[in-house]
């Protein structure tokens, strides 16, 4: 049997080389692919706008940390968001990043664990004035007698005055109110609608004493078709 020549050594260890290569560039795309961020998608609330995503595959990855960018759309260079630049939480809040709330944006993230960097997980667009949820408004209830009297005011945005005062989200939409009375006698879900118009002031006659009434509330965008959800019940008894 003829010995291995020293050339032949050579090129067997050239192959090894190469395998070994492969087989650690392969590990680390799979590595990579683990742990890139998923399900990226913004959530607004009032314009409180707040880029969220889930885990990588490898859920496992306790040391994982993320980083987060944002750009508008038409721009070509992304902006880092310094508050969330080497984060362990899966949220971010954009809201000042958001402020042209006509303008679209994009978020962005990606994420390292035990020194291997995932590719960049990019969000759908998010124009805010077009995709913000309203919330409800705020109802205050004064009962006499057989009527009940509503204040309602209107969910506040996170911009503010020159005063310092939030600024109220009809400055933004033509917002309509939708005031529903629940009679306790009733089933709960028993829902009549009362009023649905823009008067902050709503007085509701012919209720009857001694029963048990709750209020619950919607803010409704006609324009957008959005509806908020309920707000909080506000129950009184009529003397």
């Amino acid at each position: 049997m003829r010995g291995i020549t020293l050339s032949s050594l050579c090129l067997l260890m050239h192959l090894l080389l190469d395998e070994i290569t492969t087989i650690l560039v392969l590990e680390k795309q799979v590595l990579q692919d683990l742990i890139k961020p998923r399900k990226v998608e913004f959530h607004s609330l009032n314009f409180n706008s707040t880029l969220h995503w889930q885990p990588g595959r490898a859920r496992g990855a306790r040391d994982t940390v993320y980083f987060v960018q944002y750009k508008v759309y038409g721009q070509s260079t992304w902006q880092n968001k310094d508050d969330c630049w080497g984060i362990q939480n899966h949220v971010c809040d954009l809201t000042n990043e958001t402020s042209d709330i006509q303008e679209p944006y994009y978020g962005r993230v990606k994420a390292t664990s035990t020194g291997i960097y995932s590719d960049w997980s990019v969000s759908c667009r998010f124009t805010p004035w077009q995709e913000t949820m309203i919330g409800p408004p705020t109802v205050t209830v004064v009962h006499s007698n057989k009527s009940i009297t509503l204040k309602l005011r209107a969910p506040r945005s996170p911009y503010r005055r020159k005063t310092g005062s939030k600024i109220p989200m009809t400055k933004y939409y033509d917002l309509l109110y939708k005031v529903f009375i629940i009679n306790n006698l009733l089933d709960e879900q028993h829902r009549v609608l009362v009023y649905e118009g823009k008067d902050k002031v709503i007085k509701i006659e012919g209720l009857r004493p001694g029963v048990s009434y709750c209020i619950v509330a919607k803010t409704y965008v006609p324009m957008l078709d959005h509806s908020s959800a309920y707000s909080s019940k506000k129950c009184t008894v009529l003397q």
